[in-house]
């Protein structure tokens, strides 16, 4: 498993860093198009959705979705990030209310309409952070020091469970420690940038908002599969489950980030 692991990531690595950092325009939203239409075939089985020509059809209408919002130049616009910000206010009661308010989301219907305000904005987001090369790798060394920053205050500090019906794994220490790494990481970046005192409050902040919101995201997909009985969302990366797995976090904290670049960080 672990020699899996080294190899995929081996070739994927380079693969997304040429992808997101190499690309620009119409080719770079056409790589986060596939990207996350690979997450949106796996979402159709989270959805509960298992054969084939149906995930077809569903990934299809994502397809069409993202053309038209290409075309209509909703890729860069606002009103998607609002309502996927609306949309993981939603997610946030459904998860802390799991299993009790299950019947809200477990239909097939409207698990594949959570799909649609997960993941079409996330990739609002990132056509919009690509405009500033700078603030993508900001946000995806935000969601990485989190995870790490989560994973070893974990594994040396955690006792109280943050939500032991839906991640047993997860605790409240591993959560302040990855709000540690990135709070670390934002005061290095605004000294970096030259920030004065407001902006670099105002991106702790903001940095502190959307580590929350990567928390959310990873939590929502094991709620979708625990409620599924599935360990991984597939096997589409050997070693390390599907994409959703690998961008689950992303997919909260791309379009908040992006919302919060448009409307307080950009000049």
């Amino acid at each position: 498993m672990l020699k899996q692991r080294i190899i995929t990531a081996a070739w994927l690595a380079p693969l997304m860093l040429a992808g997101l950092f190499g690309l620009e325009g119409g080719a770079f939203a056409l790589f986060t198009a596939v990207v996350v239409l690979l997450a949106g075939w796996e979402w159709a089985r989270l959805a509960g959705i298992e054969e084939t020509p149906q995930r077809l059809g569903w990934v299809g209408l994502m397809a069409a979705l993202m053309g038209l919002m290409w075309a209509l130049d909703a890729a860069l616009a606002l009103w998607p990030l609002w309502l996927a910000a609306l949309g993981w206010l939603v997610t946030l009661y459904w998860v802390a209310r799991y299993p009790e308010a299950g019947a809200q989301w477990q239909s097939t219907p409207r698990r594949l309409l959570m799909g649609l305000w997960v993941l079409l904005p996330a990739w609002v987001g990132f056509n919009v952070l690509r405009d500033s090369g700078a603030w993508l790798l900001f946000v995806l060394l935000l969601v990485w020091g989190a995870d790490i920053g989560a994973y070893f205050f974990g594994r040396a500090y955690g006792k109280r469970k943050l939500a032991p019906r839906v991640s047993p794994g997860k605790s409240w220490e591993g959560v302040f420690g990855g709000l540690l790494v990135t709070f670390l990481l934002a005061v290095g970046f605004a000294v970096w940038q030259g920030f004065g005192m407001v902006s670099a409050l105002s991106l702790v902040i903001i940095t502190a908002l959307v580590t929350l919101a990567s928390v959310l995201g990873d939590l929502l997909e094991s709620m979708l599969k625990r409620h599924r009985g599935l360990k991984d969302s597939s096997n589409l990366l050997p070693g390390h489950g599907g994409v959703l797995d690998r961008i689950d976090s992303l997919t909260a904290a791309i379009p908040l980030f992006a919302l919060c670049y448009l409307t307080a960080l950009s000049p």
